[in-house]
């Protein structure tokens, strides 16, 4: 048995899982699953480079995920990076910190940059998995801190995917400086959203898709919200259904919260405090999205994306 480790580095979040395959190699038993902010993305939108201090947050975060790699015997390892990474002209030094910490994990691992196309199938193959294939076709909605991605497919596999640029930090960091945003701020950061989803729904057609699946951190901190619940439980929230109209709603409540008022959410993670009412907007959008072209009027919400799919690559050694 095969023991592997995924890493997920974003625009907002660093993320572990280490796992082990099932009997069949068909799915993963989950051993340690770990999550931290550290705002790589911090600003690259407008610089076009990493920030020293998110290069620094990032390679405390990566050398304990290594450290548990370690302890954990994990053979094989991947991480990918994706929004930011790809974005950033001093990315070298972001390869060189991950080769020097991966290296003691499985010598000669390296981070590696994922494009938006690799970075929506492997959301979609790690959503969908613990879905009954009656159930597609699937609409996977992947949103993060840089980038949106969108991908259609059933039990077959994916048909179509696009990774829109748009996400909770860029959006926060174009748009939304006001403490709660003015309405100005808000209708410029719509248009914005609307002018960067426009042409992921061109390319993507989601006429025919019965279920719609949301993953990340934006959209199961929605999810538990419409729950009610006053602490983060996983297990409740993996594969919930939420109501297009109970979404809507606490969409728009978080977007007039001032950031100390979200703080104060039993379910609301600190690192997410200040870029959840962008990432409602995106929801917002993709809800009414949804709705208007599919007559969708629900949400499935997957604790298992692109992680999974990473992970699930390692075991089946099946690279994308």
């Amino acid at each position: 048995m095969t023991r592997v480790a995924a890493v997920d580095c974003g625009t907002n979040s660093i993320r572990l899982l280490v796992a082990d395959p099932t009997a069949d190699s068909a799915g993963l038993r989950d051993v340690r699953r770990e999550m931290v902010v550290v705002r790589l993305g911090q600003g690259v939108d407008a610089t076009g480079r990493f920030a020293d201090g998110a290069i620094e947050r990032t390679r405390v975060a990566l050398a304990g995920y290594a450290a548990t790699m370690r302890e954990l015997g994990v053979e094989r390892v991947d991480m990918v990076a994706t929004s930011a990474t790809r974005d950033a002209a001093n990315r070298d030094d972001f390869f060189a910190m991950t080769a020097e910490l991966l290296g003691k994990v499985v010598p000669g691992t390296v981070a590696r940059v994922i494009s938006g196309d690799e970075e929506a199938r492997l959301s979609f193959r790690g959503a969908v998995g613990d879905l009954a294939p009656e159930l597609g076709p699937f609409a996977v909605t992947d949103l993060g801190g840089g980038s949106t991605e969108l991908v259609v497919g059933d039990e077959a596999g994916v048909t179509a995917a696009y990774s829109a640029d748009v996400g909770c930090v860029r959006t926060t960091e174009r748009c939304l400086a006001g403490d709660p945003p003015s309405g100005e701020e808000i209708v410029a950061a719509s248009e914005f959203i609307a002018q960067r989803l426009a042409p992921a729904f061109a390319a993507v057609d989601v006429s025919s898709v019965r279920t719609w699946v949301g993953v990340a951190g934006t959209l199961t901190t929605l999810a538990a919200l419409v729950a009610g619940l006053t602490e983060y439980d996983p297990a409740r929230i993996h594969l919930s259904r939420v109501s297009l109209t109970d979404l809507h709603r606490v969409c728009w409540e978080l977007v007039g919260m001032p950031r100390q008022q979200r703080a104060t959410l039993g379910v609301m993670h600190p690192g997410r405090v200040d870029v959840i009412g962008a990432g409602a907007l995106v929801t917002d959008a993709l809800a009414t999205q949804m709705h208007e072209r599919a007559g969708i009027t629900e949400l499935v919400v997957s604790e298992h994306d692109i992680l999974d799919g990473i992970a699930l690559n390692l075991i089946q050694d099946r690279p994308e």
